[in-house]
């Protein structure tokens, strides 16, 4: 099931020389339902693209599942006004997940509400300081440069992320675009699972600032790096830190900060990547 991710509208357009009809393309936002075993979980908005990715990493980075072999199958339904992706969980996988949904609902059955919420939301992170990984400077560098090159959608409309995996000497090898920028590493960690890629093996690259869940999510890929565009919270810092992860930020040309672990940061030079 396809929609369109982009549309076309008019606009006047107001410049130095006066004030002119315009056209621009810009991004659609489309309600997407995450449901398990028929009861919604999440409702996020979303690009309406890259359905099954989202659906896979989604379950993978919230804990939902441990790998990708517990879903059963998944189901795109579109109901006109937004998108419901029915996810079947595997029996075992089910069980948690009942007993977690459970667990979170609270005395006022809201999922949001409670001491068990905020624990949820300050969970630990995986430990991925073991990763036998290290990345030139120069490969930070050409990380952003490369994932600029993998967004068809920002090049359109200048209003969405992208979140990128890179492997020294390969180069990005996947990237996701989605208007929020969990969305769109949600994505790539499902299209890296697809792709049986060990997160290990690579950094994630992000167009976005860095917020805590960034930061969970990039753990629970199993990456000991993200690299990203714009600054860090001092939350996804501390976590950052605590998982042994080396968060690189506010990449600008040549320039960038290392604000963790940053002896996995060497001087030397990339391997070239067209």
């Amino acid at each position: 099931m396809t929609r369109p991710a982009l549309t076309q509208i008019s606009r006047l357009a107001r410049r130095a020389n006066g004030i002119s009809a315009a056209a621009r393309m810009v991004p659609e936002e489309t309600p997407i339902a995450l449901s398990y075993a028929g009861t919604t979980h999440a409702v996020m908005m979303a690009s309406p693209a890259d359905f099954e990715d989202f659906a896979l990493g989604f379950s993978l980075t919230e804990g939902i599942i441990a790998s990708p072999d517990e879903i059963e199958r998944i189901e795109v339904e579109d109901h006109g006004a937004g998108i419901d992706i029915q996810i079947r969980l595997k029996d075992s996988a089910n069980t948690r997940f009942e007993a977690r949904r459970r667990r979170l609902a609270g005395p006022v059955g809201c999922g949001l509400c409670g001491i068990e919420s905020i624990e949820e939301a300050m969970r630990s992170v995986a430990e991925v300081g073991s990763a036998p990984l290290y990345l030139a400077a120069a490969d930070v560098v050409q990380s952003v440069r490369l994932l600029s090159k993998m967004q068809p959608l920002h090049a359109e409309t200048g209003a969405v992320h992208a979140a990128g995996f890179y492997i020294p000497g390969q180069g990005v090898i996947a990237a996701r675009e989605d208007v929020g920028r969990h969305n769109a590493l949600d994505k790539l960690a499902g299209a890296l699972a697809r792709k049986g890629v060990a997160g290990s093996s690579g950094a994630v690259v992000v167009t976005s600032r860095v917020s805590v869940e960034m930061v969970q999510k990039t753990a629970a890929i199993g990456a000991a790096f993200i690299v990203a565009v714009s600054a860090p919270t001092a939350l996804a810092i501390r976590t950052a830190e605590e998982a042994g992860m080396t968060l690189v930020a506010l990449v600008r040309g040549d320039d960038f900060d290392i604000f963790t672990h940053p002896h996995r940061i060497t001087p030397g030079a990339a391997k070239h990547v067209a």
